[in-house]
């Protein structure tokens, strides 16, 4: 039992982290394209079967007078994925924090996920991925900037 509770600690560890602090921002001294962490593995739980759901992360956002460190949306991500989730709240709750705390142009979160619960159980698809995504300010309104975010994560595949 000590070693589920130790485990639990970890995977859930995102209950007892905020966002807020992650914001150490720099000035972009004129920088105005797109910052943009392609690949970003993440592990996440259900919340409705508690099993694992895992994959690759796209994170984005066009800066409008500060950044961040590359490493703190790696970490914002984290945050959220170690909590009981669903896999479209995570990236809604990625976009909402950058556009809340960096004040961007545009926040965008891809996520790219395998599901035990539909590999496992139900209706046992085994092959299937989950693809979501938010998008905020630019990356929702200007159909450029969305499509250079896409064409991107293509490339990176």
């Amino acid at each position: 039992p000590r070693r589920v509770v130790k485990s639990w600690e970890e995977i859930f560890a995102g209950y007892r982290q905020s966002a807020e602090n992650l914001f150490t921002t720099f000035d972009t001294e004129g920088y105005d394209q797109m910052v943009l962490l392609t690949n970003t593995e993440f592990f996440s739980m259900c919340e409705h079967h508690i099993l694992p759901f895992f994959g690759v992360a796209h994170v984005a956002y066009i800066p409008n007078e500060r950044v961040i460190g590359i490493s703190k949306l790696a970490r914002l991500l984290d945050i959220y994925c170690r909590r009981l989730q669903i896999q479209e709240r995570i990236g809604e709750q990625v976009t909402s924090d950058l556009m809340y705390y960096l004040e961007p142009a545009g926040a965008a979160c891809v996520l790219q996920g395998v599901h035990m619960c539909m590999r496992m159980r139900g209706c046992s698809k085994r092959n299937s991925t989950m693809v979501t995504s938010s998008l905020k300010g630019d990356f929702l309104h200007q159909q450029s900037a969305r499509m250079e975010l896409f064409q991107l994560i293509e490339k990176e595949k």
